[in-house]
């Protein structure tokens, strides 16, 4: 039997994780967000005096693990059966902590029923290895300078060491993933950059077809994409990662593409991290451009947003990957972990 006590103050508020799925707005101006630190609603006393038992610290934390399963429902209803992007790179992909979290959270939407896509790059890994081989990283404007010999080790530290540590991963979570390039399948065409004379082969998603993912997606397998296509001579080309999650969340007619990144997500003063933007729409965010609000690398994923928005995919989130477990706080909660951009 489990001990009462009275109380005589019912309690005005009760941990909640969720309060309307189908809301897009009002999310609270929380950017650092827990399981711990969840929205709150009222309750009123039916009675001067109610009787409630109290739980042994064992068996409350397995109510809250039950509430906060329950009170999931409503958004794995929304998203049951839907397509997400989410391109993973920044912080999420350096600290092993937090890629655990990353790859879990994947596995966990999977088994739902949502049907996650995942985009990476590697930049890092692929600084190391041009280190190891004494072959020095150059960039303009934020884009690597990739002539034929560094784009051969994009390649291979891209194409056959990231991406097939990341598929391991998935699988030994407990689901199963397909790792592919943009080369297999036709899945992406490049085309080179403007700015090839500078860039070398840096490239530009020409076309998208899906048609390999798709089987994959229907059976239940994860994807696991890394950005490096060919043209149609077969020349390979190094594709932006956050591009080409964008191209694929289109073609795909996703629900919502995510991207992971090293900040909080938009913010309103770009001094202040406090001051992140909820929410935005297209226009929204364009006067923020002009008012110069959004400079610098936040731009191309702004844009990238931008763009994915106008082909169809329905909304679009640039989140904080060094928070865990921030792809379960922006897909199952109202706050989410970051910057929500609608049409």
């Amino acid at each position: 039997m489990l001990a009462a006590k009275t109380l005589t103050n019912f309690p005005s508020s009760f941990p909640l994780i969720c309060k309307n799925p189908n809301s897009k707005t009002s999310r609270p101006n929380s950017p650092n967000l827990s399981f711990h630190s969840l929205p709150k609603f009222s309750v009123s006393a039916v009675a001067n005096s109610v009787q409630i038992p109290t739980l042994p610290d064992s068996l409350a934390s397995d109510q809250l693990r039950v509430d906060v399963l329950s009170e999931s429902l409503p958004f794995i209803q929304k998203f049951r059966g839907k397509t997400i992007v989410v391109k993973y790179g920044g912080a999420a992909m350096k600290s092993p902590e937090l890629q655990g979290s990353v790859i879990n959270d994947l596995v966990l939407l999977s088994y739902v029923g949502l049907r996650p896509v995942l985009v990476h790059g590697g930049g890092p890994e692929i600084n190391q290895w041009l280190s190891r081989l004494n072959i020095k990283a150059v960039f303009r404007d934020g884009l690597r300078v990739t002539d034929a010999e560094t784009m051969e080790i994009v390649s291979m530290v891209l194409v056959g060491k990231v991406n097939k540590t990341l598929v391991s991963l998935i699988n030994k979570a407990g689901a199963t993933a397909v790792g592919l390039s943009g080369i297999d399948g036709r899945l992406m065409t490049a085309r080179p950059s403007p700015k090839a004379a500078e860039l070398g082969f840096v490239g530009e998603v020409a076309q998208v077809d899906p048609s390999i993912l798709r089987p994959l997606i229907d059976n239940n397998h994860i994807p696991v994409v890394t950005s490096v296509a060919a043209d149609n001579l077969g020349q390979a080309y190094n594709i932006n990662a956050d591009t080409a999650a964008g191209e694929l969340a289109a073609a795909l007619g996703a629900e919502k593409l995510i991207l992971l990144t090293d900040v909080a997500g938009i913010l309103e003063d770009r001094d202040d991290p406090k001051s992140l933007v909820k929410e935005i729409d297209i226009s929204g965010v364009k006067r923020m451009i002009e008012e110069g609000k959004v400079g610098g690398g936040m731009i191309p994923k702004v844009n990238c947003c931008v763009r994915s928005l106008a082909q169809g995919v329905r909304t679009t989130s640039i989140i904080d990957g060094r928070v865990p477990h921030s792809l379960l706080l922006e897909v199952m909660t109202d706050q989410g972990a970051g910057t929500m951009i609608t049409g």
